[in-house]
């Protein structure tokens, strides 16, 4: 038969209130009997009943994180980020994707409601009426990548438009005057920034340039099939900035299977700066994001919400960028930080 509070209680010759108290971190008992308490538990094997102590401290010690997608290295170093500052908090962490579906995205909060004292949000589909909808006002929330601006939830979002704007003017001061941008899903935050930061850049540059838009979908094969239309093109961009690194890695490829040599031929940069865009070859430029800081910061903005209810205001925070020169735009340099807005 399994271990109960009151099979530790007994042996550790205490009441059951004091095991409880001792096992939840509760100031009221002394060292010693803490000790001893931890002791017998540990001996016994007991495993607290999580759902009993949701019921005495109104907490489940559970994070909610609901994302796009959970495949790619983004997603995995943003989980990563996210689980070791849970970890750190004693905190558990419950993980679902809405998979491009608001129905999903819906479900999935619904789903989670009573499972979690708080939630992190990243979905495409999220505005304030979403919210509204789905999540109830004593459900403490910080949001991703969002537009969303509003004083009951704290927002983090990458510096997209900064981001993109600055790689830009990156490839147009290398001399490159025909510029090919891949951009991402309709729809998404993330991509319309930096669709956004690409054309302002363009726009305001005092040179010349020549610029084009092909659709992609933030995936390899997207920017697989994006790299063999402009090797069908009349005429090729002197540079393709692809709105993130898994696209511009199959762009790379798509060129590279048609003799087109990169950077000889065609520069190429990404965005993200996930972990194997050094070890292409030739290795990507990019636009660096700190991927796992963003979920660890993102977790304990959450956290801080959940144990001081009402104390911490929301914010609203856009961490800077850096722009990452490799050897596949065809120049060489340092890391430049770019300060979030």
């Amino acid at each position: 038969m399994a271990v109960t509070i009151r099979d530790v209680a007994r042996e550790a010759k205490v009441s059951v209130a004091s095991v409880s108290r001792a096992l939840n971190g509760n100031s009221n008992v002394t060292d010693s009997t803490r000790n001893r308490i931890l002791k017998v538990a540990a001996r016994l094997r007991y495993i607290p009943h999580s759902a009993a102590r949701s019921l005495i401290t109104r907490r489940t010690h559970t994070i909610g994180a609901l994302l796009p997608d959970l495949f790619g290295e983004f997603f995995s170093e943003l989980i990563r980020g996210i689980d070791l500052a849970a970890r750190a908090r004693g905190l558990h962490l419950l993980v679902s994707s809405s998979h491009g579906d608001a129905d999903e995205a819906a479900a999935a909060l619904r789903a989670m409601q009573g499972r979690v004292d708080g939630m992190l949000i990243m979905s495409p589909h999220v505005d304030a009426e979403f919210l509204h909808r789905n999540l109830p006002d004593s459900v403490p929330a910080v949001l991703l990548n969002t537009a969303v601006r509003s004083t009951r939830y704290s927002t983090l979002s990458v510096d997209n438009y900064g981001g993109a704007l600055a790689m830009t003017r990156h490839l147009i001061d290398g001399g490159h005057r025909d510029i090919a941008f891949l951009s991402g899903p309709e729809g998404n935050f993330d991509a319309s920034e930096r669709l956004r930061g690409f054309r302002d850049a363009i726009a305001a540059s005092k040179r010349k340039v020549a610029s084009r838009v092909l659709r992609g979908d933030f995936t390899e094969e997207s920017g697989h099939a994006a790299g063999r239309k402009l090797l069908a093109a009349k005429s090729r961009p002197a540079a393709v900035f692809a709105a993130n690194d898994m696209m511009a890695i199959g762009c790379m490829l798509a060129l590279g299977e048609g003799g087109v040599r990169v950077p000889a031929d065609v520069a190429i940069a990404g965005f993200d700066d996930i972990p194997i865009a050094r070890f292409v070859n030739p290795a990507l430029t990019t636009v660096r994001v700190r991927i796992v800081e963003l979920g660890r910061s993102a977790l304990e903005q959450l956290a801080s919400r959940v144990e001081a209810p009402g104390a911490v205001r929301a914010s609203a925070q856009t961490p800077g960028c850096e722009i990452v020169v490799r050897a596949s735009c065809g120049t060489r340099g340092a890391a430049t930080t770019l300060d979030g807005r």
